[in-house]
């Protein structure tokens, strides 16, 4: 790691998602996944989630809709959880997933729902 935006963006995913997260998705990843992770944790963590436009709560509640609308379930989890880790209450997310709804339609409202429920029962599973 010798960019400074592989180093902000290692911080930032850091914080954000927490070390076991990360630690799975850079250092237990296949070979032939470790530079589809390095580029996304510099290009993504390091120079998008890292500049200072947009403060860290927009932010997560504007990529949670976008990858919601896309249909990227596994992102959306990700996010999901991220969110709910950093503040952003659940009614926030339902409204977001509503407005979701609203644009995307009904399919991907629903998924949205879905993932969330998976996330709050793993994260409970998780707590001791």
């Amino acid at each position: 790691m010798t960019s400074e935006n592989l180093k902000k963006g290692l911080a930032r995913r850091t914080e954000l998602l927490g070390e076991a997260y990360v630690a799975n998705a850079m250092h237990n990843a296949p070979e032939f996944n470790r530079d589809i992770q390095e580029y996304v944790t510099e290009a993504v963590w390091g120079k998008v989630w890292s500049s200072g436009d947009l403060p860290i709560r927009e932010r997560t509640l504007i990529t949670v809709a976008l990858v919601s609308a896309m249909g990227r379930t596994n992102e959306m989890k990700v996010h999901i959880r991220n969110a709910l880790r950093n503040g952003i209450k659940p009614e926030e997310l339902k409204a977001l997933f509503f407005h979701v709804t609203g644009y995307c339609g009904a399919p991907a409202g629903l998924e949205c729902h879905r993932a969330y429920h998976e996330v709050v029962a793993a994260m409970a599973a998780e707590t001791p």
